[in-house]
């Protein structure tokens, strides 16, 4: 068994940390807003730094926000860089800038240590559940050595390429996951304003070919009107401005993400940057001036 850093315990950060000592990891854990309690009982030990973590693991885990969070954890004051030593592998599991992945990746190389960028998908459920879909950019020989810490985690696991195509790949991910769940809300509030039963129309399409895991999820998140994050808009908009900024990089249009990422700024303005995403088909309903479940609508 390994030792095993963990920086960022949200709520995917927790559950996620706390498959990692059910499989038998001694974990050495930091995290700003404080380390659970349940985690401590479970046998992890809390640490007063991110350099403290580094010090005392083989492999260095982050999971926390946004891009400069990444940065400031690796390499602000007491950070873990400053606790690096030869050998040591950092994998970060946020979604951020494939660019400034590139950065840090080379950045912890040159101090002599393996840098893996490995975003996640699946949500809440899929990090307590252990069933996550890791993404993951680095080499192969370091992909291969902690393979087995990412299986205590997720399902399905690929190695996409080099650094930074972890996080493009998480990238497209929630281009999909958004345009979906606007695609959802678009029909659900269709079939409910023409006088159908959204639930009933729901469970008719789970039958057919526009079944999905969205459709499941999400859609009876806006029939039962249950917007308690789940995955928060706020971050949502963080990976969409991603995607555009990538788009204009590259000379891409994407109008379909772009439309949905206003629809995400809608529903921020109305009070709602923490709402789970699904929340996104209050934008819609506020438009049609009509609810999914014909209730009182923002």
């Amino acid at each position: 068994m390994s030792n095993i850093g963990f920086i960022g315990l949200g709520i995917m950060g927790k559950p996620m940390a706390a498959n990692l000592l059910k499989g038998g990891h001694k974990l050495f854990l930091n995290s700003r807003s404080g380390v659970p309690q349940e985690l401590t009982a479970a046998g992890g030990i809390a640490c007063d730094s991110a350099k403290q973590v580094a010090e005392r693991s083989e492999i260095i885990i982050l999971m926390v926000p946004d891009t400069p969070d990444v940065e400031k954890v690796l390499f602000g004051p007491n950070g873990v860089s400053d606790g690096l030593s030869a050998g040591k592998t950092v994998i970060d599991m946020s979604s951020i800038s494939p660019i400034e992945t590139k950065k840090y990746a080379k950045r912890i190389n040159d101090a002599g240590c393996e840098y893996l960028d490995a975003p996640v998908s699946g949500g809440e459920v899929g990090a307590r559940n252990a069933a996550l879909t890791i993404m993951v950019g680095g080499s192969q020989p370091a992909f291969d050595k902690v393979k087995p810490v990412f299986e205590l985690m997720g399902k399905n696991i690929t190695l996409v390429g080099g650094n930074g195509d972890g996080q493009t790949c998480k990238v497209a991910n929630q281009i999909i996951v958004a345009l979906n769940i606007e695609a959802v809300g678009e029909a659900l509030l269709f079939a409910s304003k023409a006088g159908a039963d959204p639930a009933k129309v729901r469970q008719a399409l789970m039958g057919g070919f526009a079944a999905s895991r969205i459709l499941e999820v999400h859609g009876e998140r806006m029939i039962k009107r249950t917007f308690d994050p789940g995955f928060r808009i706020e971050l949502h908009q963080k990976d969409l401005s991603l995607a555009l900024a990538g788009a204009r990089a590259l000379g891409v249009s994407l109008p379909n993400t772009a439309t949905a990422q206003e629809l995400f700024n809608a529903c921020s303005a109305n009070g709602g940057a923490k709402w789970d995403h699904s929340a996104m088909v209050k934008a819609l309903e506020k438009l049609a001036n009509h609810e999914v479940a014909k209730g009182k609508s923002f």
